[in-house]
């Protein structure tokens, strides 16, 4: 009985040789900085817009739970609690 064509588990064209010295290449900051020219320039635009809606949402997080005092951060009133946390799950 033969193998199958699947089980043979034989390396790809791709895997048996080297991957090229250029995909390589980003490995310090002026490497990476070159490789940001290779980003189409319909993107950036997409980028900065992306950029500024996170860095807005961190904001607004941040000063919400800074400036609001209504927001409860952790437990309040443990010895209240019952010493049995079973019953109320």
């Amino acid at each position: 009985m033969y193998a199958t064509r699947a089980l043979r588990m034989m390396p790809t064209r791709r895997m048996r040789f080297p991957v090229p010295k250029e995909d390589q290449s980003a490995h310090t900051v002026s490497q990476r900085l070159r490789k940001l020219r290779q980003i189409p320039a319909e993107l950036i635009p997409l980028g900065v817009v992306v950029g500024f809606a996170v860095f807005a949402a961190g904001y607004s997080s941040f000063r919400k739970f800074v400036v609001d005092k209504n927001l409860r951060l952790s437990r309040q009133n443990r010895k209240d609690e019952p010493a049995e946390h079973g019953e109320g799950h």
